[in-house]
């Protein structure tokens, strides 16, 4: 019984943030314009629940080269709105528009000509009034049964959150590197920190094939392997391509068979590759560029020496150090 609710609940989640996404347009492209403008900072405000969901978002743009901080609404009207300068931008955080106490700041940032973004579910609104651009979360319907307490919304506000700081991440061109300085004492930090050689998969661990395998041989390796391609080395074990699961979907969905398909045909001549002396930053930076999740290994003859996941990075499960 409760794991049917609890996959109810997921389902209208997701059901909701279907709905944020497809409501996605120019105001969206407008925000992200407005912040990259701002000389100064992002000011998050909410109250209650979306004010708890407000303190996630300040934090990941932080950390994601965004300056920003949590105004609590209440205390801003009680001396705290001596934070906000004149040139910030505030992000104004109400799924229902018409929360009282972040209405009265409101009005009291109107008045000093800041620029306001509103994350809010009713576009018609006292807090869309006052925006310059709203960005829209309404969904469909909560997943509390009584369709009171904030579920689909607040997951949904917090999507838009990430959207947005994911969104100014590309725009400022902030790479590994740039975040790692952000997180000099975290998890994620140290996993950078460290060599390639340290983390990548080797042995019989790395998916690879020569070029003398067929495309259907080079497809039972990936799908043994699991780990999202296999490489193409020659005889004297140099890379020379990748065939990824995405290959083989495009394939598929072009109406070829793998049968009557070369292995040379089907992947990827001389894939993106590190070599394995470099730091994981690197590789992280490598991968963000290029958009992929895998990463050959390389010697300087380039020959394949192992395989970096993306998984090896940021970590799935327990993170282990490799030998």
């Amino acid at each position: 019984m409760s794991v049917a609710l609890a996959k109810e609940v997921l389902t209208i989640e997701s059901e909701g943030l279907l709905a944020v996404r497809d409501n996605l347009g120019e105001e969206f492209e407008r925000a992200v314009d407005i912040i990259m403008a701002c000389p100064s900072r992002l000011v998050v405000t909410g109250i209650g629940k979306s004010g708890l969901i407000g303190q996630k978002i300040a934090a990941t743009l932080n950390s994601t080269g965004t300056r920003s901080f949590f105004l609590h609404p209440v205390e801003a009207m009680h001396g705290d709105l001596g934070m906000v300068a004149a040139t910030d931008v505030v992000l104004a955080i109400s799924y229902s528009g018409e929360t009282s106490e972040l209405n009265r700041l409101l009005s009291s940032l109107k008045e000093r000509q800041t620029q306001i973004i509103a994350i809010c579910g009713k576009l018609d609104s006292n807090l869309a009034r006052h925006a310059l651009v709203t960005l829209n979360v309404s969904i469909p319907r909560e997943a509390c049964s009584l369709g009171l307490a904030p579920t689909t919304s607040t997951t949904a506000t917090l999507a838009m959150g990430d959207a947005l700081a994911v969104a100014l991440l590309n725009r400022k061109q902030f790479g590994a590197e740039d975040f790692r300085r952000n997180h000099p004492g975290g998890s994620l930090g140290a996993r950078l920190k460290v060599a390639i050689r340290e983390v990548m998969l080797t042995g019989e661990r790395v998916p690879s094939v020569t070029t003398e395998a067929s495309l259907a041989m080079a497809v039972a390796e990936l799908n043994e392997k699991n780990l999202g391609a296999v490489f193409v080395t020659d005889d004297q074990g140099v890379l020379r391509g990748i065939v990824t699961d995405g290959d083989i979907r495009r394939l598929l969905s072009a109406g070829k068979s793998l049968e009557n398909t070369s292995l040379a045909a089907g992947m990827t001549h001389d894939p993106v590759a590190i070599a394995s002396d470099l730091m994981a930053a690197d590789a992280l930076s490598i991968m963000q560029q290029h958009e992929i999740t895998v990463l050959a290994v390389v010697t300087q003859e380039r020959r394949l020496a192992g395989i970096l996941h993306l998984h090896n990075l940021l970590g799935k499960g327990e993170f282990r150090f490799l030998i």
